[in-house]
């Protein structure tokens, strides 16, 4: 029976011809793990227990393959540059690596997608409207348009951020990150969304220490940045306006990215309109306006950006996939105990590695002497019907 590329089962034979001894280990004959066991030529030396000797000369020790093990190819890990004393051409090849995939994302930002032509389109006019707000701050002596400046400044930060993450979330899985550079999308989501709730937390502040000190006639000079402002946020959520749902269902990592990136230019929106009703409110001589318009700017903020910041934490905090219920996982767990070859399920572990991609593993204790292909096959075709297309299966014998 051929095995899928998703299905993995780890297995060692009892009957191992090579078992680990005490000096390096002891081997249970029920675990069925992958194992690597050591050779006659991997043998410690009398004269220095730390100190490996080769009886055929080589440098390098050799792990050689039994029925449970698998080969690793020699330079694999970064120790073994650092045996043959290699140190300064690791490091020219690290530095080598690192200008190779700067300049890589470079290549793929200036040949991206649409979506990431039009965010590096916001991210310049953000860039040139604040440092043109900064230089006025400084020339006048107007504090807020020096705080506005760094507000933008800040974000023009969390948007480049997202834009790498769109570029580097193409590279392939290499042997260092072996699922790959989706997961940088959705740490990019999560850190706008964070960023986020600070503003909500901020522009609530701000309206509380405005009712406190009656500050709110003197604001009047930020109307125009205000507008401004407004009118380059307003062309960001034209350009993600897809994007723009609160409750979007997240069925690619760059889904989240994206919502992340229209929710940012969004909240700016909504602050810069509610700055701008706020001084036609103080205009017509309502009092506290400033108040009530940044409050309720921070409670919609804070509704906007929670669905989101939920559903990117959950992804990297490894929470069950929200796409599957409970009750679904519970009933296959069910099933599976109550099948004739099998004792005992342990370990049951599912998450998301990124939207849309399910990862799933767990532990079984099945009966000696059986053949657990027909079991492993009966499992794995219970989890595909949920979704769960990654599945590593371990069996153990009672």
């Amino acid at each position: 029976m051929e095995k899928s590329k998703s299905f993995k089962y780890y297995s060692e034979e009892p009957e191992s011809p090579h078992p680990w001894n005490a000096e390096f280990g002891i081997s249970y004959a029920s675990d069925r793990r992958y194992a690597f066991s050591r050779q006659s030529s991997f043998k410690q030396s009398m004269r220095d227990p730390q100190i490996p000797s080769f009886s055929n000369g080589s440098s390098k020790p050799f792990l050689s393959r039994n029925v449970s093990s698998i080969d690793i190819p020699p330079g694999f890990y970064s120790f073994d540059h650092s045996k043959e004393g290699n140190f300064d051409a690791k490091g020219s090849a690290d530095k080598f690596l690192v200008f190779d995939s700067v300049f890589w994302v470079f290549r793929v930002m200036r040949t991206g997608n649409r979506q990431m032509k039009r965010l590096l389109i916001m991210i310049s006019l953000n860039v040139a409207y604040s440092t043109a707000e900064l230089a006025i701050g400084l020339f006048t002596g107007r504090i807020g348009l020096v705080s506005d400046a760094f507000h933008l400044t800040f974000g023009c930060g969390l948007l480049t951020f997202s834009l790498f993450a769109m570029a580097a979330s193409r590279r392939q899985s290499d042997s260092v990150y072996t699922y790959g550079y989706q997961r940088l999308e959705v740490l990019s989501a999560f850190t706008n969304a964070l960023f986020l709730l600070f503003l909500s937390f901020s522009l609530a502040v701000e309206a509380l220490h405005a009712f406190i000190q009656d500050e709110s006639e003197h604001k009047h000079y930020l109307i125009v940045s205000a507008v401004t402002n407004l009118l380059v946020n307003l062309m960001g959520v034209w350009f993600f306006r897809n994007y723009a749902r609160v409750n979007l269902v997240y069925r690619k990592p760059e889904d989240m990215n994206y919502h992340s990136v229209c929710l940012h230019v969004l909240a700016d929106s909504v602050r810069s309109a509610g700055l701008i009703l706020a001084s036609w409110f103080l205009s017509l001589g309502v009092n506290n306006a400033e108040v009530l318009c940044l409050g309720l700017v921070s409670v919609a903020v804070f509704m906007l950006v929670m669905p989101l910041f939920k559903a990117s934490g959950g992804v990297l905090l490894q929470m069950a996939p929200p796409n599957i219920s409970s009750s679904a996982l519970a009933k296959c767990w069910w099933q599976i105990k109550s099948h004739e070859d099998v004792i005992e399920v342990s370990q049951a572990r599912f998450w998301e590695l990124v939207p849309g991609h399910v990862v799933g593993s767990l532990s079984l204790q099945v009966k000696k002497e059986m053949d657990d292909r027909r079991i492993l096959e009966y499992v794995h075709n219970l989890y595909h019907e949920l979704g769960i297309h990654d599945l590593t299966v371990q069996t153990d014998y009672a």
